[in-house]
């Protein structure tokens, strides 16, 4: 594998530009079966005195059930000459095609769950916290209207950041 382990505080990490701008990769699973799905909703920062993230995850996506089942899962991203991948990778579901062969990605076993070699940072996480964000605790009302037209509220996930990755 082609990456190295360096202490958190050792690289430059914007979320507003990796998560928001350049999405990511959620990726849960083993080597026997593993699903990865796009993401550009998230947050970096410190809860319960580790380093952590928060991802969110709608019911229907197929790599929440390996997030439900795994105590950890990866994150990794990616240079801009992967957008098309990432995109590929966000708008069809892994339970009706191998959608990471099709991408043309290399897995990698990473901590008890995957990775993609391509990556050029990985945050292995192990989970922490879930639950889920119904529309009753909602301040801002017109975001129900907004991005719950379908009512497929997300799960909120907290997890520690165990290790990371990078390019080598």
């Amino acid at each position: 594998m082609g990456f190295r382990e360096v202490p958190i505080e050792s690289i430059e990490f914007n979320p507003f530009d990796r998560i928001g701008k350049q999405w990511m990769l959620v990726t849960a699973g083993d080597q026997e079966k593993f699903n990865t799905m796009t993401a550009s909703w998230g947050a970096a920062g410190v809860m319960w005195g580790k380093k952590a993230v928060t991802v969110y995850i709608r019911p229907q996506r197929y790599t929440k059930e390996f997030i439900d089942t795994k105590d950890t899962f990866t994150l990794s991203f990616y240079k801009e000459e992967f957008r098309k991948t990432l995109s590929f990778l966000g708008s069809v579901s892994g339970r009706d095609q191998d959608k990471v062969k099709e991408a043309g990605l290399t897995p990698v076993s990473v901590d008890d769950t995957m990775a993609f070699e391509e990556a050029d940072l990985v945050l292995v996480c192990r989970k922490m916290y879930h639950a889920p964000m119904p529309p009753e605790n909602f301040d801002d009302k017109s975001n129900d209207e907004k991005w719950y037209p379908q009512k497929d509220y997300h799960v909120m996930y907290i997890a520690e950041i165990t290790k990371v990755l990078v390019k080598e």
